[in-house]
């Protein structure tokens, strides 16, 4: 589907949201189903709640309701991004150090960017609401960090600089 941040690949299983991917070209949408071991099977009606909630985030502050398939995720990265499913807010930011706090399973903080990185439900899980504690760190998802200062921009966590324009990324 189509965003302001440009397309976004949503797919589902039977169990719920198991991926999305930002610039999803064919050979990326490749790529997320093989990882998820799925067919490509196109389901306007399975997918138009995912698709509806993902475009609402772009229109007004959401929670995404979704039921997520972790299938992409192992148990340490399953628990680190349902910690920060669950806890960090549109709006909000958390930085790597407090995200391994809030987790609790000793996973040290170095680890959560990989953990971020990985993640295979981004937006849906906001990754990119997590930071390093002397800046935005990276992101990897679209045009990288300049996807995650939108995205932060736009919820309101940091301040919009003079010549921000919503439309920039993909008009």
């Amino acid at each position: 589907m189509d965003s302001p941040v440009g397309t976004i690949l949503v797919a589902l299983t039977e169990h719920g949201l198991a991926a999305t991917s930002f610039d999803a070209t064919p050979e990326d949408r490749a790529r997320v189903l093989a990882r998820l071991r799925l067919p490509e099977v196109r389901d306007p009606v399975r997918t138009a709640e995912a698709e509806a909630q993902v475009a609402a985030y772009f229109t007004e502050p959401t929670r995404f309701t979704l039921p997520l398939d972790w299938r992409g995720a192992s148990r340490v990265q399953r628990s680190v991004l349902t910690t920060l499913f669950e806890t960090v807010g549109f709006g909000r930011t958390v930085t790597y150090g407090e995200l391994a706090a809030r987790e609790g399973s000793g996973v040290p903080a170095r680890a959560i960017g990989s953990i971020m990185g990985a993640n295979p439900i981004p937006l849906v899980v906001p990754c990119h609401r997590v930071v390093a504690g002397n800046g935005l760190g990276g992101f990897s998802g679209g045009e990288g960090v300049e996807v995650k200062r939108w995205l932060l921009t736009y919820e309101g966590a940091i301040p919009a600089t003079l010549d921000w324009d919503p439309a920039a990324l993909h008009p």
